[in-house]
């Protein structure tokens, strides 16, 4: 199934050097204020917006800004932005909004890759904040609401709100533990590692602005460690929805308060930049507070969670690793880092299978990991597409019998779209007959998942709430193995009559009613 996130095209930006010194301008009052129009787990939409203080014309501005490592600007509008590549960032006017009226504003922005705020901003050479570079010496706020959570038994979350300076902007953080040396944290969450087992540990918190200035710790806030992990679920996962986990909302915790189901597919891991290292949606680290707090905070409730790797977008880890043992490395490091071992591997581009099949291998006989296919569904009555069965067939040849999960969703069909997509199931049941010839019946249909798209699909089918309740009485009678769909952010009705949406379903239903539907299932 696709992730469904805006694509941000980064542009490049050309070093300072190659461009021409950027004009002199007259001098004025004036003063630039960052603000996020927009935010997200690995970026946000930021604008500064200047305003003419003074009482003549601003004619021409440059807004230069530093923004930390791990941030750059990508895609930008209403000024020519230039960078020197050490995170140094120029502005300059365009020939449209240069000269600012007395008590009037220009603004320009940028889509961000990572989560820094800028620093160090000014304006035709004066500070942002109206007042001359290196004259600051007034520290940020406090920062409060210091909270510790999410404990494991190595592992607490610490979070605080943001503090607020008077140059527009807070350069970062500092957070002591025990009252020992200071570690720099850019954002307001980190996960503190490397904790005793039933330790109790206290945290402060302290900020600091581009002029250097730190403002005072905060109230410190103590947390425990748990004596051990949560020994996760025994037994089989049959239902686990899939969560877009790279969108801050809905929360499992959220979810499992309000509908009691305990167990998510979280979507999607993949390759970095970097090459062969697991990331949340290519883009969020592996160890991200706020995923790893969510995934604590559900196993404390009795929950656990499936890893999908691959989906409509990459880069594949399947792709980027280069060896069986690399992979199978990279599969071990999420498997450890989520406490989970439940893993997904959704195939909607080619892999190298063979070599994909053999760290999976290893992954049963090493870890006793359960292990899931997700694969294409090429028509009604033929089941999955040519490329998942040669898959599947390498599997077969190699020992392995990999939850099979057809994707209920997107294809050709005729008639009744509930029946359609139960057509899809029993095509798919024939071909793993095929594949596995010496499995029984019950055996090949336990083997087999369904994961439909839940109200309105890609290409202009609508999975109703009717359909769901057809499809769940067709996985009871024939005890297959699980029921998965696409996805928790899209159960709800906030869209009814509007077109695919990656936060709604398209159609009129109560909020998690299709989780509501499927939960109960039990193979």
């Amino acid at each position: 199934m696709k992730l469904r996130r805006i694509a941000l095209l980064l542009l490049p930006v050309l070093l300072l050097g190659l461009l021409p010194a950027a004009p002199a301008h007259a001098a004025a009052a004036g003063k630039a204020v960052f603000s996020k129009d927009d935010s997200w787990s690995s970026g946000y939409t930021g604008r500064y917006t200047i305003t003419n203080t003074g009482t003549a014309n601003i004619s021409g501005w440059t807004v230069a800004f530093t923004l930390p490592s791990g941030t750059t600007v990508g895609s930008y509008w209403d000024a020519l932005i230039t960078g020197n590549g050490s995170g140094k960032y120029t502005a300059v006017n365009r020939e449209y909004n240069g000269t600012i009226a007395p008590g009037a504003t220009a603004s320009f922005g940028w889509v961000a890759a990572g989560t820094g705020a800028p620093t160090a901003c000014t304006l035709n050479g004066a500070a942002c904040g109206g007042a001359p570079p290196g004259d600051d010496t007034t520290p940020p706020s406090v920062p409060a609401g210091l909270t510790v959570t999410a404990p494991s038994a190595s592992t607490l979350t610490v979070s605080w709100s943001a503090s607020t300076d008077n140059s527009g902007t807070v350069a970062g953080y500092e957070l002591s533990r025990d009252n020992g040396t200071p570690v720099a944290v850019s954002g307001t969450s980190t996960v503190v590692t490397g904790l005793s087992p039933n330790t109790t540990y206290a945290f402060k918190v302290r900020a600091k602005d581009a002029a250097g200035n730190t403002s005072a710790y905060g109230a410190s806030v103590s947390g425990r460690t748990n004596t051990d992990d949560p020994v996760p679920p025994t037994g089989s996962i049959h239902v686990a929805p899939y969560i877009d986990i790279t969108r801050e909302s809905p929360t499992l915790t959220q979810v499992a308060t309000a509908t009691g189901q305990k167990y998510f597919t979280l979507a999607f891991i993949l390759g970095s930049s970097v090459g062969c290292d697991p990331q949340w949606g290519g883009t969020i680290p592996l160890n991200d507070a706020r995923i790893i707090g969510q995934i604590n905070q559900l196993r404390a409730m009795g929950g656990d969670v499936v890893i999908a790797s691959g989906g409509a977008l990459g880069p594949y880890l399947e792709n980027i690793c280069g060896s069986a043992d690399a992979l199978y490395n990279a599969y071990v490091k999420v498997l450890t880092a989520t406490g989970s071992n439940h893993l997904d591997v959704d195939v909607e581009a080619s892999i190298p299978h063979s070599m994909v099949n053999t760290a999976l291998k290893r992954l049963v006989d090493t870890r006793g990991t359960t292990v899931s296919y997700t694969m294409r569904i090429q028509g009604q009555d033929y089941g999955m597409d040519p490329y998942s069965v040669q898959i599947l067939q390498d599997a077969a040849a190699k020992g392995l019998s990999p939850i099979v999960n057809p994707m209920l969703m997107n294809f050709g069909y005729t008639g009744d779209w509930g029946q359609a997509m139960i057509g899809a199931a029993n095509a798919t049941l024939g071909q793993m007959r095929t594949i596995w010839p010496g499995k029984s019946d019950a055996q090949i249909k336990a083997q087999l998942g369904v994961t439909p798209m839940i109200g309105r699909n890609d290409t202009g089918m609508t999975t109703t709430q009717a359909h769901a309740r057809a499809l769940l009485s067709w996985a009871q009678s024939n005890h297959i193995g699980f029921i998965g769909f696409w996805s928790i952010g899209r159960d709800n009705g906030t869209c009814p009559g509007g077109g695919v949406s990656p936060s709604c379903s398209g159609i009129s239903q109560s909020l998690y009613e299709f989780t509501n539907i499927f939960k109960g299932f039990a193979g």
